[in-house]
């Protein structure tokens, strides 16, 4: 069986992100000025096509974000070796690409390394307000399926100070682009202020145990 691939397709009849080579080529067949590449991940893949296919920054960075996962799943090992790590957890991250930029948030189940939600890409965003929104869903997320004591883990001091104080301080101007991400804002804060949670808010050990596990690998 051949190495799964991923086809962006950045000027052709429907630009997007295509998993099937035959799919990827009724788009630009014929059509004038095609511009389309093959990644090896859909991380990858989608990193690049919020790119510029001119920009050779934006293609290294989408190999370099493909092999920083690589890297990572080869390295979840290391966690059951760590004992002060609670493998029965929800870790949080988010990550944007530049300030305001687009941003986009996630969950991952420690043990496993599953992902549980993936918000995103958003326009016009912070990593403050995407590690905060990613703290307030996991949270939600627990409260839904009556989760009260399992816990989450973020390496974010600022968000966790945020949901500490029940709502969010960020400066981020509000703008017709990110509209999305305010509406998800208000929910958050409105959310956090209206039910009282139970679920400890563990802060994860960069320094100690390496990135978090629901890290996009873009440092």
């Amino acid at each position: 069986m051949g190495k799964r691939k991923f086809y962006v397709v950045w000027v052709g009849r429907e630009p997007g992100i295509y998993e099937e080579w035959s799919d990827c080529h009724e788009q630009i067949n014929g059509f004038p000025g095609a511009r389309y590449k093959a990644f090896d991940s859909q991380t990858a893949a989608t990193i690049a096509f919020r790119g510029d296919p001119d920009d050779q920054a934006s293609i290294i960075e989408a190999i370099a974000a493909h092999r920083a996962e690589i890297t990572k799943v080869e390295s979840r090992s290391n966690l059951f070796d760590i004992p002060e790590i609670n493998l029965d957890a929800i870790a949080v991250d988010g990550a944007c690409s530049g300030v305001p930029g687009p941003m986009e948030y996630r969950g991952v189940d420690v043990k496993s390394g599953i992902e549980l939600f993936h918000v995103g890409p958003l326009d016009d965003g912070t990593n403050n307000v995407a590690e905060y929104l990613a703290l307030i869903h996991a949270l939600a997320y627990l409260y839904q399926k009556g989760d009260r004591t399992t816990p989450v883990y973020s390496d974010s001091k600022i968000a966790r100070g945020w949901v500490k104080n029940h709502g969010h301080r960020s400066k981020l101007e509000r703008t017709p682009r990110n509209g999305r991400i305010f509406e998800l804002l208000d929910r958050a804060d409105n959310w956090i202020r209206t039910h009282q949670t139970e679920n400890p808010i563990l802060r994860w050990d960069t320094k100690a145990w390496g990135e978090i596990p629901a890290d996009f690998g873009r440092k």
